[in-house]
């Protein structure tokens, strides 16, 4: 497991609430979707990423994160594991705070840099189910 209890709490908490989805589109087959709407019910502002860059949930979309003219504090990465390294490092130099990669997406490396980087993150993990789960 990448990532303990107390990270994820962290992350979910006190990393703050805007949250870039990347790979977020708006197929609502996709499971990027869903979870996006569970963040924003629980008061997170989402911020689709993806290269069609369309709004979802109301959201504006954008091409990639080095495109969102705001900052961002978590980026949730549904992109497949050879792809999300890329991700991590663009969540770094755009100054996020967190990184959380979904259920089987893992890289360990990046999980490395991205840690030695000074963010939080968490691997293979999914933000809806541990909303949902008490603790």
């Amino acid at each position: 497991m990448y990532g303990d209890d107390q990270t994820v709490r962290r992350i979910l908490t006190e990393s703050g609430d805007t949250w870039a989805v990347v790979g977020l589109s708006s197929n609502p087959g996709r499971a990027a979707y869903g979870v996006a709407a569970l963040l924003q019910r629980h008061g997170k502002r989402i911020v689709p990423v993806h290269p069609k860059a369309e709004t979802v949930h109301g959201e504006r979309g954008y091409a990639s994160l080095a495109d969102i003219p705001f900052p961002v504090d978590v980026v949730d990465v549904f992109v497949n594991s050879d792809l999300a390294g890329q991700v991590a490092d663009e969540a770094v130099a755009i100054g996020a705070k967190a990184v959380w990669f979904q259920l089987d997406v893992i890289d360990e490396a990046a999980y490395d840099r991205t840690r030695g980087a000074g963010l939080d993150m968490v691997m293979d993990r999914c933000p809806a189910i541990e909303l949902n789960s008490p603790r």
